[in-house]
């Protein structure tokens, strides 16, 4: 925005911005684990976790919590990791070594703090031929303790009490990102609440949370994860609109029924 707003030789363009969040996802104990593990796992993995819509922070209530890791757990070490360009594969690599370097550093963080919940095995034919990060579940207590997005296959877990739900969409909001967040829940008023409270652009229930399709899914975040209106959304290509305004003195024309006329 500054840079746009200190040209001198056009007039000022629009910005509309999309910016990546620290996306969360609720699991509560009405939900069904087999339908949460597969969602958390495409929100998590699929395209090696580099979506701006990937599932990064995991809340699961404690009823629960140990039968959903336990299948988180099982369902990671089925993953396919290789060559994207294969229909088997699940998981390919990171964009590039730069990308992969830094997600191997903070993994080995969280290994040498003791964090690392599971984690996946890349194949020997490519853990030394391209850039391929195993992907990973780290537990911690919750998003605050995120330092920012890890843009990868990594997945943040922490668990949490019922009474608590409002407490963890309190500090989901305090981290003012606001792309996707995803709910899993049979009970409909629970969800309606929380569909409420949470700030968010995109709200995903009982479903994972990526791949919406612009056009029938509008698609945008709010405060620190994009501005402006949704791409797919009836008031994006308005955004780009200059408005002219039009005012006429209609009493100028006067009571002359032939100027009248001349309008015709």
């Amino acid at each position: 925005n500054r840079t746009l707003a200190a040209r001198d030789d056009a007039a000022l363009p629009v910005l509309i911005a999309e910016t990546g969040g620290l996306n969360a996802m609720m699991v509560d104990a009405t939900a069904l684990p087999e339908q949460v593990i597969r969602d958390v796992i495409e929100s998590a993995f699929q395209s090696a976790g580099q979506r701006c819509s990937a599932l990064r922070m995991l809340y699961v209530q404690e009823d629960i919590a140990d039968g959903v890791i336990e299948a988180l757990k099982g369902a990671m070490d089925e993953l396919n990791i290789g060559n994207p360009a294969l229909r088997s594969t699940d998981v390919g690599p990171v964009i590039d070594e730069e990308a992969r370097e830094e997600l191997q550093r903070y993994i080995d963080k969280c290994r040498a703090e003791g964090c690392i919940l599971h984690e996946a095995k890349v194949p020997e034919e490519w853990a030394a031929n391209g850039s391929f990060i195993a992907p990973t579940a780290i537990r911690i207590k919750g998003i605050d303790a995120l330092d920012g997005e890890h843009f990868g296959p990594i997945l943040h877990v922490a668990t949490y009490k019922a009474a608590e739900a409002d407490n963890v969409i309190n500090t989901i909001n305090s981290r003012r990102y606001g792309l996707t967040f995803g709910l899993h829940s049979r009970n409909q008023q629970f969800a309606e609440h929380i569909m409420r409270r949470v700030r968010v652009g995109n709200i995903y229930i009982n479903r994972n949370i990526i791949g919406a399709v612009v056009g029938s899914q509008p698609f945008g975040g709010q405060g620190l994860s994009g501005t402006g209106p949704k791409a797919g959304g009836p008031h994006y290509l308005q955004r780009f609109v200059t408005e002219k305004t039009r005012t006429i003195n209609t009493t100028a024309q006067g009571g002359n029924a032939s100027l009248m006329a001349m309008g015709d």
